[in-house]
């Protein structure tokens, strides 16, 4: 029986654990099982709360918490949004760490974020390195062009004609990118409309998941492709996503995400010992 939490933000949803000295090590089977929206508990993806140590090639503070993130697939990924302030979240509600300013270890790289008296999590989300060679998104028979961009892990933003083109988009099956070897760990695939100056909307096709209710990573990159088009330095953006809303900052030092992040549950599971 592993004690477990159910968290979200903007609806991304999350099972967590705290594995501090690496004990449980869930199999790629049991990431599987645990995120079962039917058979398990439920979730986009597992968050797991480890010491920084028990992580093969961090090189930083051994001692800070770690987000050891994988999607529901079981497969890892190198950073996670919502995912990140949700783990922030967590650490506060479960006495595992405590602010103003709380640092953790990602496979990005070293995060840190605050919980606001508000309810919402700002996190910082490091620099976007967007990419200057277009790539191409096909869906079905349409295709556009897209933007490449790296939030620590890798995003594709197509932009869109309008609100009737993005809500009639079928993203049950993914989308696939041209030229094949453009983004060798996979992608994350947004497609934006653009509703008035520095405000957007996005749905998103996340590897690994498939379409989910929001993506902060997304968000981010959504945010930063719009500024370069439009020749726009440091700013703020809300980002719209089924979801609910994000903002996002851009800054010469890098970005910052906010939103909404909550518990909703805690409780035992019972984890099939499965490898």
């Amino acid at each position: 029986m592993w004690a477990f939490a159910k968290g979200h933000g903007t609806k991304n949803d999350f099972v967590l654990l705290t594995d501090e000295h690496d004990t449980l090590a869930p199999t790629d089977a049991q990431v599987r099982f645990l995120c079962d929206r039917r058979a398990g508990i439920g979730g986009d993806g597992l968050l797991r709360a480890v010491r920084a140590r028990h992580i093969t090639g961090w090189q930083g503070d051994p001692d800070v918490w770690f987000m050891d993130y994988r999607n529901a697939d079981a497969s890892v990924a190198e950073m996670c949004g919502n995912g990140l302030r949700v783990f922030l979240r967590y650490l506060v509600e479960e006495g595992l760490a405590s602010g103003p300013d709380i640092a953790v270890g990602t496979r990005a790289g070293s995060r840190h974020g605050e919980v606001r008296p508000d309810g919402t999590v700002r996190v910082t989300m490091g620099r976007v390195r967007t990419q200057p060679e277009p790539v191409t998104v096909a869906l079905g028979d349409r295709s556009w062009p897209a933007h490449g961009a790296n939030v620590g892990n890798p995003h594709a933003v197509v932009i869109v004609g309008g609100e009737d083109e993005l809500d009639a988009l079928n993203l049950e099956r993914a989308p696939q990118i041209t030229p094949n070897g453009a983004f060798p760990a996979g992608v994350n695939v947004e497609f934006v409309q653009l509703v008035a100056a520095r405000h957007a909307r996005m749905r998103v096709f996340e590897r690994g998941a498939g379409e989910t209710l929001s993506c902060g990573t997304g968000t981010v990159a959504v945010a930063a492709i719009l500024a370069q088009r439009g020749g726009v330095g440091d700013s703020t953006w809300r980002i719209d996503v089924p979801g609910g809303s994000l903002g996002v900052e851009l800054t010469a030092e890098g970005a910052w995400l906010s939103g909404p992040a909550v518990i909703v549950a805690r409780g035992l599971v019972s984890v099939p010992q499965v490898g």
